[in-house]
């Protein structure tokens, strides 16, 4: 015994090394026998004094290495064996040792694979199957039949043991055994709610996430489980305060939009968390085209969640949103020019119907951005500028976004105004919102002059008795006298605002001499006074041709040729009507 008492002591003063604790409950049980060992096996920093008799006849692994040793040194009373490489370490080889011995030790989902994969490298296969035979039988009876310890089992093979265990189908199994149990748990539901499954997958590694769903694919689970799967793994990771690599990590194993779109809503959050915990580019644009596949199912709260930082005070995330929005673009020219190939008129319009949704919903949040001081021009420019114009049946709530962000930004000269005001067309301004740019002094004085001079020609064409479609007042008598009662009143007030906005005008496109501006002023008064007889209409007339503000190349030049009369098939210029209004 003194050998025995000798390695018991070298055990103790090692207790502060890793394994320590099996070491010494396996040296209670080794302890106990009254043949001295011969035997020390060293794993992980761990020691385990053993006898020759009882592992050699059960480890094909010991054996040999216990062969080599011998032929080495014969005449050495204790042979030592290094385990370095044993698959689940000292706690392993603890039970494996145990099961040698004949004592008692416990099976669990938790070390079931480490102990099949330990007995594997051990080579531990006697007649009678060994360990490996009664690990398989646990995993049969027990690991495998539900979803929790399927899942555990899946977990145990993560980490250094994870060679070991796909060599072995481990987990493979495991994972299969996972999808089976929710494919019958989605089928009959034993539990309450009824997705309670899903968050048993959040506890795995992505690795582990990714063979759960491949093998859901191989089994043909439908789309909302796949996307049930997906949305409870993630929001894990979303609740959580994730680095880059592991968002890179769970993007990369998300199923693809062809097999589970996932929510619109949770996409942009997860775009979002992307971007500040600052994941690499190609994780970013994984989600931007993620994103753009299901932006007409997204709200405007949903892109301001990619828009702004963190803590929803700036709009720091423009240039993103701005790539999610012309990827949708693109994505439905592409899809349109198909449909248009196709011939079929409902697709053609139910591609169209989705992109007038997302322009509104891109003016909203233009809308909302466009409060942020610090927002360059270039930037609300490139986010309600993504949207094409002709996507809009009316551009009303894209003007009220250029003058918010106008109303924002005072100090903007007239070029920088223009600049902004040229994501919108004033042509497809409803009448109120013509009338309300037509006296916002805000606007640049091309986009003013613009909207004047589109509603005069409208009032000459009302006067004929053209219908447009936001005048169907004008179809009726009664409409036509309220229509042309509240053109008149709007012509009166257009007036008082022209005088200083021509004024303005002849002044920036002369030689720039505030004197000339006044003497300017004087004389058109004077020439107007000495006409009175002259219509409105052709004084008007003759002061945009010459001040020519919509000549060809302009930005603000709009064809006009559309407003005609119709009357009995024919086409004629209809006389404008004799005013008494005076500009002067």
């Amino acid at each position: 015994m003194p050998r025995l008492a000798a390695l018991l002591s070298m055990q103790a003063s090692s207790s502060s090394k890793p394994g320590s604790a099996s070491m010494e409950r396996t040296s209670q049980w080794v302890s106990s026998q009254d043949v001295p060992t011969d035997l020390v096996v060293r794993v992980a920093g761990a020691s385990f004094p053993l006898h020759k008799a009882v592992m050699v006849p059960k480890c094909g692994y010991i054996r040999k290495a216990v062969a080599e040793a011998a032929r080495a040194d014969p005449a050495a009373p204790v042979t030592e064996i290094q385990l370095d490489g044993l698959p689940g370490g000292a706690e392993a080889f603890e039970k494996a040792a145990r099961y040698c011995y004949g004592a008692n030790f416990e099976i669990s989902a938790r070390n079931a694979a480490a102990l099949l994969c330990a007995a594997a490298f051990l080579d531990m296969q006697p007649a009678d199957g060994g360990l490996a035979r009664r690990v398989e039988e646990f995993l049969a009876q027990s690991g495998l039949r539900s979803l929790p310890s399927a899942v555990a089992v899946l977990r145990s093979c993560e980490g250094p043991l994870l060679t070991a265990a796909e060599e072995l189908g481990v987990a493979r199994r495991a994972a299969d055994a996972a999808a089976l149990r929710i494919c019958n748990e989605v089928l009959f539901p034993t539990r309450s709610p009824p997705e309670w499954w899903a968050s048993e997958l959040a506890a795995l590694s992505p690795a582990a996430f990714h063979r759960v769903v491949t093998a859901l694919r191989c089994r043909r689970a439908g789309p909302e489980v796949l996307v049930a799967a997906s949305t409870a793994y993630a929001e894990l990771v979303l609740g959580a305060d994730a680095d880059g690599a592991l968002l890179e990590a769970v993007v990369a194993v998300l199923p693809s939009a062809d097999d589970a779109p996932l929510p619109a809503e949770f996409l942009c959050r997860l775009l979002h968390a992307a971007v500040t915990a600052g994941a690499c580019t190609k994780t970013c644009r994984d989600l931007e085209q993620r994103v753009a596949a299901v932006l007409d199912q997204a709200t405007a709260g949903d892109l301001l969640t990619v828009a702004f930082d963190s803590a929803g005070e700036h709009a720091t995330n423009t240039d993103t949103l701005r790539r999610v929005i012309s990827a949708f673009v693109e994505r439905e020219s592409g899809a349109g020019r198909n449909r248009r190939a196709s011939l079929s008129g409902a697709a053609v319009a139910l591609g169209a119907g989705a992109l007038q949704k997302v322009a509104k919903i891109v003016d909203e949040v233009a809308a909302e951005i466009a409060t942020e001081e610090s927002l360059p021009i270039s930037k609300f420019v490139g986010v309600a500028g993504a949207v094409p114009k002709e996507a809009r049946a009316t551009h009303d709530c894209l003007y009220r976004a250029v003058d918010i962000y106008l109303k924002a930004h005072p100090s903007l000269d007239e070029i920088e105004r223009e600049k902004v005001c040229s994501v919108m067309d004033t042509l497809k301004l409803s009448y109120t919102a013509r009338l309300h740019a037509s006296q916002n002094k805000r606007l640049p004085l091309q986009a003013v002059l613009s909207a004047l001079y589109y509603d005069q020609l409208k009032l000459r064409s009302a006067g004929a008795g053209i219908g447009h479609d936001d005048d169907e007042e004008a179809r009726s008598e009664a409409g036509s006298a309220r229509m042309q009662a509240k053109a008149d009143a709007a012509l009166a007030r257009e007036n008082e605002a022209l005088r200083s906005e021509l004024a303005m005008m002849r002044a920036h496109m002369s030689s720039g001499v505030q004197r000339s501006k006044g003497s300017g002023s004087r004389s058109a008064a004077t020439a107007l006074a000495a006409g009175k007889k002259v219509s409105f209409f052709g004084s008007m007339s003759r002061t945009l041709s010459r001040l020519n503000p919509f000549r060809a190349g302009g930005g603000w030049s709009k064809d006009t040729s559309s407003i005609h009369e119709r009357t009995g098939g024919s086409m004629h210029a209809v006389k404008p009507k004799r005013r008494r209004f005076s500009i002067s």
